[in-house]
């Protein structure tokens, strides 16, 4: 019975090897990322006497090298959330931390929990390629914010008011929104009020032919008369007119990104069994899908309904303590923020549509009708549609897997 715990870091691992009652077979050593590093860890946990079982922690994207080569050697490997080490009592008052005594605390975990170890599957090529792209997606969106943010500040000086101005939602093609466009080329009120309603109408419609947006005269209009009434708090100067231009080409380049990637995920999220059935969910949508489907990866790696709803972040355990009895608990958030922001999205729109006969948005309102605060129902709701999603989709993966 050999514990093997390794404490993982950037571009190396500290490897210690327990049996129980503390004997130390192999005192703490490093081992690097690399192909003979490995390889030479692989050959000593398999000349090992006795059953052997290798845990890791979680450690962002660190781990998955050394857990993917142990695995594919034919070792038990376990990989535990790092909250749990981190909670394993170490019988004293002193934290140390340093990456060997962090290696024998993981070591020790695994002879005490060494019958609930949970071996380690590595993850689906489509599913890690859609996972990494929601990452990329969830970094280039707050990009994109920030980057809408400071035009906006910049269009308070030079146009105040003009991104409120059109309503056209975001072109399916590319991205685009349409006002980004119209201040690339009329970045300052001046440029517009200084014209005649004829001179303008003649620009307008050809920068509308341009850029393949519609063309109105009462949109026209609307335009130039807000120019018109429109007071800025800076002149038209060349150095003005040029910040607000290149943050403009800023704000679309941010957006063609995202919208790239998003892209990029539906095409990889259309590839695995469960996506006709993820977007046949009310409020699920292209862009909202594959994020779901991204962070929630294959639901059958959760052995229940509670085990995916913990992963959320939402415990309905009661908590007890002497004649105290508290039946709602706040969220533990100890799961999947990325995860929690999805279904956030997801509930609003059923806020906003309203759907009737819907069994999610019927709970949201019940909840809401009984007092409940504002997150709280939300949340329940979210709790509900994920045991929707985890029951429809492990019965189309398990129908899938038979079928092949």
């Amino acid at each position: 019975m050999n514990a093997i715990g390794i404490d993982v870091s950037k571009g190396k691992s500290t490897v210690a090897v327990l049996r129980p009652y503390g004997e130390v077979v192999v005192s703490p050593f490093d081992v690097a990322h690399t192909g003979s590093d490995l390889r030479a860890l692989a050959d000593l946990i398999k000349k090992l006497p006795g059953e052997t079982k290798v845990v890791m922690e979680a450690t962002g994207n660190y781990f998955e090298s050394i857990a993917r080569y142990l695995h594919e050697q034919n070792i038990f490997v376990s990989v535990v959330n790092p909250v749990l080490i981190s909670d394993f009592g170490g019988n004293t008052l002193r934290k140390p931390k340093t990456d060997k005594k962090d290696s024998v605390k993981i070591a020790s975990y695994a002879l005490t929990y060494w019958l609930d170890l949970k071996e380690y599957t590595p993850q689906e090529d489509l599913r890690k390629s859609l996972k990494l792209l929601n990452r990329q997606y969830q970094q280039s969106i707050k990009l994109k914010t920030m980057m809408n943010n400071n035009l906006i500040s910049l269009l308070d000086l030079t146009f105040p008011g003009i991104n409120k101005l059109f309503t056209s939602p975001s072109r399916e093609s590319d991205g685009h929104e349409k006002w980004v466009d119209f201040v690339l080329e009329f970045s300052h009120c001046d440029m517009i009020s200084k014209l005649t309603i004829k001179a303008f109408a003649k620009k307008y419609k050809k920068w509308s032919d341009q850029n393949s947006y519609h063309f109105t005269e009462s949109s026209c209009e609307k335009i130039y008369a807000f120019a018109k009434d429109c007071v800025s708090s800076v002149s038209s100067d060349k150095a003005i007119v040029f910040s607000v231009v290149q943050a403009a080409k800023m704000l679309i380049s941010a957006t063609e990104n995202c919208h790239a990637i998003q892209s990029e995920m539906n095409r990889v999220a259309s590839k695995l069994p469960e996506y006709d059935t993820v977007m046949n969910m009310y409020g699920v949508g292209k862009a909202v899908g594959p994020q779901l489907m991204a962070e929630i990866g294959d639901p059958r790696r959760f052995h229940s309904r509670k085990a995916i709803t913990a992963y959320f972040g939402y415990d309905s355990e009661n908590n007890d303590s002497g004649q105290k009895t508290t039946r709602s608990n706040p969220m533990t958030k100890k799961g999947s923020g990325a995860l929690r922001r999805t279904l956030f999205i997801i509930m609003q729109v059923l806020l906003q549509t309203k759907p009737q006969d819907n069994p999610v948005y019927d709970f949201l309102i019940k909840k809401k009708s009984e007092g409940k605060h504002y997150y709280s129902y939300i949340n329940a709701a979210a709790n509900k549609f994920l045991r929707i999603y985890y029951a429809r989709v492990k019965e189309v993966l398990n129908v899938s897997e038979q079928m092949t």
